[in-house]
């Protein structure tokens, strides 16, 4: 009986790839997740540097906010009467004096000292993700989450009646809806940006933009495939 014709049988050197052959292939995909990875991480030097060059601006913002913060609620103590609304906008916003015990919209009066442990927790928080930006954008936004978590503790640990159960000073009147301060409009912005970014996939440890006094090595450094 005739065997199959050479041409036609199975070819038997045809065997797998071995596992040494296999790997210049996974390295070259690899590779780009590598170079990503070296662009954001804090173990490389350019992004440290990064931080330091952004870092000034960030607490800058945060500070400003504060002062003004601050300086707006000694304002309103000072002259306005507790409880009575002084138009500026017709009746959409009004300067309206009131010590709120809870948070937003007066909600959990009664547990001043838990939302002041929860806002120290959220300062501690942030300010060690401020200590990991080298965007300028997530600095400008997280700037303004941590002046206003920071200024709203600050009234929850010193403002009467007590330590750690101060009132927080508002006296924004939105439409008779809301009342805030300065403080809240940075916590709002801040929190608007963040998610905007988060959107967006902006990297907070990845700078987009120069900075005055950055180096020319300043920009990130890559991993290339060998």
């Amino acid at each position: 009986m005739g065997g199959m014709p050479a041409a036609e049988r199975p070819d038997d050197s045809a065997e797998p790839a071995t596992d040494a052959e296999a790997a210049p292939a996974a390295q070259t995909e690899a590779a780009p997740n590598e170079a990503v990875d070296a662009r954001t991480s804090l173990a490389n030097p350019a992004v440290r540097r990064r931080i330091r060059r952004v870092l000034p601006y960030t607490l800058l913002l945060a500070f400003g906010i504060i002062l003004l913060d601050q300086a707006t609620k000694f304002w309103a103590e000072a002259e306005l009467e507790p409880g009575v609304g002084y138009p500026v906008i017709g009746d959409a916003i009004e300067w309206r004096l009131v010590y709120n015990p809870g948070a937003a919209f007066g909600i959990g009066g009664e547990f001043t000292w838990i939302l002041t442990a929860v806002a120290a927790i959220a300062v501690i928080a942030i300010a060690v993700f401020v200590s990991r930006i080298s965007s300028v954008r997530w600095a400008i936004a997280v700037g303004s989450l941590f002046g206003g978590a920071i200024s709203h503790l600050g009234d929850r640990l010193f403002r009467e009646p007590a330590f750690a159960r101060g009132e927080i000073v508002d006296f924004i009147d939105y439409f008779g809806f809301f009342i805030g301060n300065v403080a809240d409009i940075a916590l709002v912005l801040g929190a608007i940006g963040v998610a905007l970014l988060s959107l967006m996939a902006v990297s907070p440890t990845r700078p987009e933009v120069a900075l005055a006094g950055d180096r020319p090595d300043d920009q990130p450094e890559t991993t290339r495939a060998p």
